[in-house]
C-alpha cells in the first residue's frame, strides 16, 4: 500500500503516507485554497436564495493557473475563429462563467478542505506517517482535488501536452523546476491509483 491507493472492503480507499508526503499534500492543498480565494464574506447576504442567484465574474481570471482551473466554456484553443465567431464565443463564455464560476470555486474549495481535514485527522503510527482511509465520497473529493493540484502545477510548469511531460522526466537534478516536477509526477501516480479504486 505505500505510495498507492488500494480499495477498502465496502467502498473507499486507503493509502500509507509518511510524514513528508502528508506535509507536501497538505501544503499544496492550502496553497490551492489560497489561490482559489475565500468563499462569501461577512458582507454576503443572509438570504440563501439571493446568494444562490448571485452573479459571478464574467471575465477570465488573470492568473494563468486560475484560467486553467476555470477555463472558458466556449473556446477551442486549436481553432482560430473569425472575428465575429470569436466575439460570440467570448460573449457565451462570459455568460456561462457569470452563472457557474462561484459554484465551481465553492466545489474546488470544499474538495481542498476535505483533503486538509482528512490529513489533519490522521493518527500517526510508530514509524512515522499514517494510513489514510477515505470513504467513497471522500475518495471522489480527493480525486478532484488531486486533479486540481496537478492542473495548477502543470500550468506553472507550462505543461500543455504529453510531450511536455516526457521532457520533464529528463530534467537534470540541478534544474530549479525539479521539485515541482517530482510533485507533479507523484501526484499523478496517486491520482491514477485512486481512480483504479473507484472503478467497478
Amino acid at each position: 500500500m505505500p505510495g498507492q491507493f488500494e480499495p477498502l472492503p465496502g467502498g473507499g480507499a486507503a493509502v500509507a503516507l509518511d510524514d513528508v508526503e502528508i506535509s507536501i499534500i497538505r501544503s499544496l492543498a492550502v496553497q490551492l485554497l489560497e489561490l482559489i480565494g475565500p468563499g462569501p464574506g461577512e458582507d454576503a447576504s443572509d438570504d440563501p436564495l439571493a446568494e444562490l442567484f448571485a452573479d459571478g465574474p464574467s471575465e477570465p481570471p488573470a492568473d494563468p493557473v486560475l484560467r486553467r482551473l476555470f477555463p472558458d466554456a466556449y473556446s477551442d484553443p486549436e481553432a482560430t475563429p473569425q472575428a465575429e465567431a470569436a466575439a460570440e464565443q467570448k460573449a457565451y463564455s462570459a455568460e456561462f462563467r457569470r452563472y457557474t464560476e462561484n459554484d465551481l470555486r465553492a466545489g474546488k474549495r470544499e474538495n481542498a478542505l476535505v483533503v486538509i481535514r482528512s490529513l489533519d485527522a490522521l493518527s500517526p503510527v510508530d514509524e512515522g506517517g499514517a494510513v489514510l482511509k477515505l470513504s467513497g465520497e471522500e475518495s471522489k473529493q480527493w480525486l478532484n482535488a488531486l486533479n486540481d493540484l496537478r492542473l495548477a502545477i502543470g500550468s506553472r510548469l507550462d505543461i500543455t501536452d504529453e510531450e511536455d511531460t516526457d521532457l520533464l522526466y529528463r530534467l537534470p537534478d540541478e534544474d530549479p523546476r525539479k521539485p515541482m516536477v517530482m510533485a507533479y509526477l507523484w501526484l499523478g501516480g496517486l491520482q491514477e491509483t485512486l481512480v483504479s479504486t473507484l472503478l467497478p
